[in-house]
């Protein structure tokens, strides 16, 4: 099962938070049923945290729930948060995410972004389609380090893409010229709810 959590934190309570979730983090890691873990901040905010996980079933993130680090963290979150955490249950999509990717590592600090965006009704499937096709050809970019699109359980009107690139410019001077991201792109604001730029949470990895 893969999560994605996103927490907004109180300015007055955001460094004793993050201390505490770094904590978690080393501790979560060592579980023999997690698979990765991640923890961001958002480069524009903050205050705002996103937890990013991977566990090989419901079982073992149940007895991650049940451990004292995991549940200390969430006695501090009920004082930290400004509102209530948004909690993505992810589930997969064709091709399935690359985990272990070649250019994994790399000098420079990389540029990171989550895209959590609403489609209008009966788009689901058409954007998922092209995705695939879009998928395979960007992880042969040689700027980007991973890109992943998951569907929402209990939601059918919102999508999440995980992506890692080298440099921002590989993005947006390069990927988005690319023409199969002209044709996505197309699909994208033909489908998607608004303004694509509101979706983009652009974040960088604590660890």
């Amino acid at each position: 099962m893969n999560q994605l959590v996103i927490f907004n934190l109180k300015p007055e309570m955001a460094k004793e938070f993050k201390e505490a979730a770094i904590k978690s983090l080393h501790l979560s890691l060592k579980e023999e049923g997690n698979l990765d873990m991640k923890l961001f901040v958002d480069v524009n905010d903050e205050n705002i945290l996103y937890v990013y996980s991977r566990w090989k079933n419901q079982k073992v993130y149940t007895w991650h729930s049940d451990q004292t680090y995991t549940k200390d963290l969430q006695k501090l979150a009920a004082i930290s948060l400004a509102a209530t955490p948004k909690v993505f249950k992810l589930g997969e999509t064709k091709p399935l995410p690359a985990y272990d990717t070649q250019h994994k590592n790399v000098e420079n600090e990389k540029e990171i972004l989550f895209f959590i965006f609403k489609f209008k009704e009966g788009y689901k499937e058409k954007i998922i389609e092209q995705f695939e096709n879009h998928i395979l050809n960007t992880r042969k970019e040689y700027g980007n380090l991973l890109f992943d699109l998951y569907t929402i359980e209990g939601v059918n009107n919102e999508l999440v893409v995980y992506e890692e690139w080298k440099s921002k410019s590989d993005i947006f001077d390069i990927h988005f010229k690319q023409p199969y991201a002209v044709k996505t792109g197309e699909l994208m604001n033909e489908a998607v709810i608004g303004d694509l730029e509101q979706y983009m949470h652009f974040v960088k990895e604590i660890k």
